[in-house]
């Protein structure tokens, strides 16, 4: 029985970028995060692939290995706008059941749509649907299965714009030519404790019981492994949410004490901010530093959980001040700050001798929130992050798609304070 469509969108941020600018379409293009040569790729045009180029390749290496292609600097903001159409159209035409990735839906069949020829006609659907009203650029693999762990699998064997079917009739047969590395949960280490283990192939890894693949995996998800393998519908453990952070690789003019200290404090404003708007407090804050030479320093610092944004300037400056002598000479070249020991709000006692000064702080750094969604961000901000409020902007991570309206701009509230006040109805006709 099939249950699950999974919807790949290639190479996206490459595609957005090639639909939004015409100039672009049917070039060799990467996408990085800032516009240096040392900097790796998040995202690399079909065409740029068809030439060889991987997601993660250095500027320097991709110009090396592709005279001429086109480097063109990520707008997060864009391709959360892309996201949010591609989800409206696929969601007039079928249940999306989960947003696995900002390029990636899962969607629920059900009912005709089960049959194997309506999932097929359903996934043409859903493309020609994306090309009227989204863009002919943005191409996307289909795969459907049982579950979506087969739907996932059927969707990456296909690039650009496959369409691959899995029945229940056809596990494994179908499926015993892929390599063990081209399953979701089997990564490079986990390869290798499967070949450890005797299972080298995915014929033996099919025949491999449950109670051994939970061994090898060393945990349940071993066991959900096996389930998923064989058509079943277990379904995943939600996340648990257990730290908010941001990194940043600095630009040359940036690569220096002063100046990255300065970053430091935008990014943690900025995961303040969203601890505040998940509704957190923090017990932990961790600072972390990278080095031109390869060296790597982190610290880290526990306290009374909070939300408030000068107790973790005075705790970021503390760490900051612990660097070693030897660091000191060194130019930094990424930093980083998480966020941990998390707290839902609904769990937080607050202190008994500082609890006027917590209520009292708590307002204002809500004030300071509200002006920054209704006026755009750093509108107001603390002064650890002057001169560096124009770095660090918004990032997307794949497993997590910011909110614009939180980390940018809400423009639903028209730049007012307060919501508008309706217009008075007009008087009854007599």
């Amino acid at each position: 029985m099939l249950r699950a469509l999974a919807i790949d969108f290639n190479s996206f941020f490459a595609s957005v970028e090639q639909q939004d600018r015409p100039e672009l379409r049917g070039k060799p293009l990467i996408v990085v995060p800032v516009l240096a040569e040392t900097t790796g790729s998040i995202a690399v045009s079909i065409e740029a692939k068809q030439l060889g180029l991987k997601r993660n390749v250095r500027v320097g290496e991709a110009r090396q290995q592709c005279p001429g292609i086109i480097v063109v600097e990520a707008r997060p903001e864009l391709y959360i706008q892309y996201h949010r159409r591609l989800k409206e159209v696929v969601e007039s035409l079928v249940p999306v059941k989960k947003v696995q990735s900002i390029d990636e839906l899962e969607c629920e069949l059900s009912g005709d749509l089960a049959q194997p020829a309506r999932a097929l006609n359903l996934a043409e659907e859903i493309r020609q649907k994306i090309y009227r009203q989204v863009g002919r650029h943005l191409r996307c693999s289909i795969g459907i299965g049982p579950n979506w762990f087969i739907a996932k699998l059927a969707s990456d064997l296909q690039k650009p714009d496959g369409l691959v079917l899995f029945d229940e009739a056809d596990i494994p047969g179908k499926i015993l030519h892929i390599k063990l590395g081209e399953f979701t949960g089997i990564g490079e280490n986990m390869e290798q404790r499967l070949r450890a283990a005797g299972i080298d192939n995915v014929e033996k890894l099919y025949a491999a019981s449950s109670a051994r693949l939970r061994a090898v995996w060393g945990s349940v998800e071993g066991a959900r492994f096996h389930d998923w393998l064989h058509g079943g519908v277990q379904e995943r453990e939600a996340p648990r949410h257990s730290t908010i952070g941001h990194s940043h690789v600095l630009p040359p003019e940036k690569r220096n004490a002063p100046a990255a200290l300065a970053v430091l404090h935008r990014l943690l404003q900025k995961a303040a901010m969203r601890l505040r708007h998940e509704g957190f407090y923090a017990g932990g804050l961790r600072l972390s530093v990278g080095y031109r030479d390869g060296t790597d320093w982190s610290a880290d610092l526990r306290f009374n959980e909070t939300q408030d944004t000068l107790h973790f300037t005075h705790v970021l400056n503390e760490l900051w001040s612990r660097r070693p002598k030897a660091h000191l000479s060194l130019a930094p070249m990424q930093v980083g700050v998480i966020l941990h020991q998390l707290l839902a709000s609904a769990l937080h006692t607050g202190d008994l001798f500082e609890g006027r000064k917590e209520e009292t702080r708590s307002r204002l750094l809500g004030a300071v929130d509200t002006l920054n969604q209704t006026f755009g961000k750093n509108s107001v901000y603390f002064g650890g992050a002057h001169g560096a409020t124009a770095y660090a902007p918004m990032r997307i991570a794949f497993t997590r798609i910011p909110d614009p309206e939180i980390e940018e701009i809400d423009a639903q509230r028209g730049r007012r304070l307060r919501p508008k006040k309706p217009a008075p109805a007009p008087p009854p006709e007599e």
